[in-house]
């Protein structure tokens, strides 16, 4: 018997968020309209002015506040999570945690990184003075995912709350009350005003604040959506940055030590129902030690089991419709020769999806070129680890990747054509603050977290103040031909040389 679609329904102006692994009704939230989402815009633009004025330091002390409320409330943010996840427990306390660094890293940065900065004039303008400072905004429009519902919206709220931005937030119709939640949190500490505003609702309302006039997007989710995102704010030349799908690659060489890529595979591929952007779906593994990494990865994951229950490593699919994009894959994968070394079709329920390890899979199969965001993983054998890189590039995909080396880690790191990768540890690039997290090709453009997170959310200012006249005026017409003599010798000098 099929399960009834734990997905959000709407029910006249609002709907019901669904618990995926019980179809429990866990909150009801309003779907906003476009006159809502208008208004809401409107209110940022106000607040935004007063955050602005803050400055950096008290902008800082506020998020600090934030955090601290994140920080003795956690238990309660990871139950809400679950309620409307399904994933453990402890899984919530990890992204809630990384998301309060990030908030501290962000909060403590900010000064420092799109502060007025000196920059050198040259010796043809030595006479002026040059500045360069990053600006805010204004207003910042946030469209979150459901998969890491508190990790990956706060990369970028955090980032543009630091950088003097107001923000408003749309979370995902799966996870509208862990967004309400997050928001009612940093009202506690910013009551002054709606400096974080939450709009809910389904695909429309996402649109709606596209169009709002907003002077940024940003986006996580998938590459389609991602797309029809850029279409809609190019009508008002709106700029978005954009974290979309993966397919992403684990390389592990000869010399690899095998339980740790072992390891990381498995927690990679399977942890959160494998719904992870940077999660492994691909791994390339040097033919002297292919047949002992399937092994240790197939004995590793024998005791991985989805479930609701407290002693399942991970919970449900959130998403009904992904059921059926994780059985496709397999099937295909299977149907052209691919064996399935543990699950296989049958591994495919009706809420969950347990672990399946596929091997001796063609490369032009959709397990291996279309993002499956599920619980498998392909492992291939090759002959060297240039043909790892060379099979790992090949896609349209480029957002995070791992290596598995001790001699040649960071040499095979820097061939991965992917924004992020991590040497001899799963996706601990996610975990640094100062690090910028993004992907190239179809997994979208522009950074959150790090510098990079931080000027995203800022407008560059460029300031050249004349300190003296100079002794020779070039911006004249007054300008004598002597002049255009004596630049042209000093440009020769400077210059010239061979």
């Amino acid at each position: 018997m099929t399960a009834v679609q734990p997905k959000p329904t709407s029910v006249g102006e609002t709907f019901d968020s669904l618990s995926p692994a019980t179809d429990e009704v866990v909150g009801t939230y309003p779907v906003h309209d476009a006159e809502d989402v208008q208004a809401a815009v409107a209110r940022a633009r106000v607040a935004a002015k007063w955050w602005e004025d803050l400055g950096f330091a008290g902008r800082a002390e506020r998020l600090r506040a934030w955090k601290g409320v994140l920080t003795r409330r956690l238990p309660q943010l990871c139950q809400v999570v679950r309620d409307e996840t399904g994933k453990p427990i402890a899984d919530a306390q990890l992204e809630s945690v990384l998301a309060i660094e990030h908030i501290a890293w962000a909060g403590k940065h900010a000064k420092k990184i799109l502060g007025k900065q000196k920059r050198s004039a040259g010796l043809l303008m030595s006479n002026q003075a040059a500045t360069v400072e990053y600006q805010p905004l204004g207003v910042v429009g946030v469209i979150g995912p459901w998969n890491y519902p508190v990790f990956t919206p706060l990369g970028s709220i955090a980032y543009a709350l630091a950088a003097g931005n107001a923000v408003v937030f749309k979370p995902s119709e799966y996870t509208p009350g862990v967004g309400k939640w997050l928001v009612d949190a940093f009202a506690e500490v910013v009551p002054e005003q709606p400096v974080l505003q939450l709009i809910t609702g389904f695909g429309e309302t996402g649109a709606a604040l596209v169009g709002a006039g907003v002077d940024k997007i940003a986006f996580t989710g998938s590459t389609a959506t991602g797309k029809r995102i850029m279409a809609a704010a190019a009508e008002t030349l709106t700029p978005v940055v954009i974290e979309a799908g993966g397919k992403d690659p684990v390389l592990v060489d000869a010399d690899a030590d095998l339980d740790a890529a072992a390891d990381a595979t498995v927690w990679g591929a399977f942890s959160n129902s494998g719904q992870t952007c940077i999660g492994v779906e691909r791994v390339y593994v040097h033919e002297k030690v292919h047949d002992e990494f399937v092994a240790k990865v197939v004995e590793k994951s024998k005791d991985v089991r989805a479930g609701s229950d407290e002693a399942a490593q991970y919970g449900p699919v959130t998403m009904p419709s992904q059921l059926g994009v994780i059985k496709r894959h397999i099937q295909d994968a299977l149907a052209r020769g691919g064996k399935a070394v543990l699950g296989g079709e049958e591994a495919v329920g009706d809420r969950y999806a347990q672990p399946t390890v596929l091997v001796d899979v063609p490369e032009d199969s959709e397990a291996v070129t279309e993002e499956t965001f599920g619980p498998t993983v392909t492992i291939a054998k090759v002959r060297t680890m240039d043909e790892a890189v060379e099979k790992a590039n090949n896609t349209k995909y480029g957002l995070g990747s791992t290596v598995f080396s001790k001699s040649r880690g960071v040499e095979l790191a820097e061939k991965l054509r992917t924004g992020m990768t991590s040497i001899n540890a799963p996706l601990s690039f996610a975990g640094i603050a100062s690090l910028p997290f993004g992907g190239v090709g179809d997994s979208g453009f522009g950074r959150i977290h790090g510098p990079e997170g931080l000027r995203e959310f800022a407008r560059t200012k460029a300031i050249a103040r004349q300190r003296f006249t100079a002794p020779l005026t070039l911006t004249s017409f007054t300008r004598k031909p002597s002049t255009d003599a004596m630049v042209a010798k000093l440009v020769t000098i400077l210059h010239g040389k061979r």
